[in-house]
């Protein structure tokens, strides 16, 4: 994989919508104020794209727009990080015009920028491990940096400080709280502390012994389903089969699949139709192991972990479950394409290579 540079103080870091436009509504101005001031906390230098702050009804009825954005960050030298706004339901529409632009794939290829991001953002995220360039499922920004509370959750903070070092190996610990979804995003709430929990599980292994390394490869189930089946947008299918957006099973061979649920907690029957999707493909007969994010606000927890189990019976692929990745709050930072390694009998996680260009 084509890895970016890392993050350095002083750095200007993009901030895109490409999916959802509620960045630039009215009701999210008070969480961009926040969203800044964290960024310049970390030392970086926030900068809006042109069309990131234009609302739900421009950019839904304007994928250009969105996709004109993400290409303007990777044409400018002056910017070194992209962070998503927000997911959504329908980046896959940016992919014609950035897949046929000649020039963005240049970009891509010559230079490499960080992009984080998750949920709706698997899209993308799938879109550049095609391309061969390494992106990392991680905060966003109306999520994480925006968050309400007096100050970041401390893990998913020290998760976003990974985005300025570079170590030879990232140790990834099961969070000791896991907090719950806001009801409230309203100015009201600000300096208002999420309800939070002390975690009874950690890191669970379902299935699997011994230490299983492999490149990263997933996104949020929902999403892969939806480029798998078109279950939402019929048309999100066909984008993604004539783009090969959805890796074929030649890629997933030896991968760690890793996979979460979104804030709209699918249920368990739901939940193994969209695992069924994947088991079809042999998916879980080529991956050597699987890694699970904590399920939002703990919904199904328990149901999930046996329709897991059940579904992978036959492949009997090891799989260690409740990681804190995607919709789990707090949250960590899993890089496409990048070794990882699981040691199943001390039930440890870890990224065992650099996170971004050696200097």
């Amino acid at each position: 994989m084509n890895k970016p540079p890392q993050l350095n103080k002083g750095d200007r870091i993009a901030i895109v919508s490409l999916s959802s436009g509620i960045l630039g509504e009215d009701f999210s101005k008070h969480q961009i104020k926040i969203g800044v001031k964290r960024l310049k906390s970390f030392g970086l230098q926030p900068v809006f794209m042109p069309n990131a702050l234009k609302g739900f009804n421009y950019l839904k009825e304007n994928p250009e727009a969105r996709a004109e954005d993400l290409k303007t960050a990777f044409a400018d030298d002056t910017i070194k990080g992209i962070i998503c706004a927000i997911g959504g339901d329908d980046t896959f529409r940016l992919l014609p015009y950035l897949l046929e632009d000649e020039v963005f794939l240049d970009h891509v290829k010559n230079t490499p920028k960080l992009f984080t991001g998750f949920s709706d953002t698997t899209g993308n995220h799938l879109m550049f491990y095609k391309l061969g360039m390494t992106s990392y499922y991680g905060p966003n920004f109306l999520n994480d940096l925006a968050e309400l509370d007096s100050e970041m959750l401390p893990y998913t903070t020290q998760a976003f400080r990974s985005y300025l070092n570079n170590p030879s190996t990232t140790n990834i610990p099961s969070s000791e709280l896991w907090y719950e979804e806001r009801t409230d995003f309203s100015k009201q709430a600000i300096n208002t502390p999420r309800i939070r929990h002390t975690e009874q599980y950690g890191y669970e292994r379902l299935r699997g012994t011994g230490i299983v390394s492999g490149a990263l490869l997933g996104g949020c189930l929902e999403s892969l389903y939806d480029l798998l089946k078109g279950a939402r947008y019929p048309e999100e299918k066909a984008l993604a089969k004539q783009y090969n957006i959805f890796p074929d099973i030649t890629e997933w061979q030896n991968k760690i699949l890793f996979t979460e649920t979104s804030e709209e907690t699918p249920t368990p029957d739901h939940f193994e139709r969209m695992l069924e999707a994947l088991n079809d493909l042999g998916i879980f007969e080529a991956v050597k192991a699987i890694i699970v994010g904590k399920p939002q606000n703990e919904v199904y927890y328990q149901e999930y972990k046996e329709v897991l189990v059940r579904v992978t019976e036959q492949a009997q692929t090891p799989i260690l479950y409740n990681l804190n990745f995607g919709h789990a709050y707090p949250k960590t930072v899993l890089p496409y394409g990048l070794e990882a390694q699981i040691d199943f009998n001390e039930l440890e996680f870890s990224i065992i290579e650099p996170l971004f260009q050696d200097e």
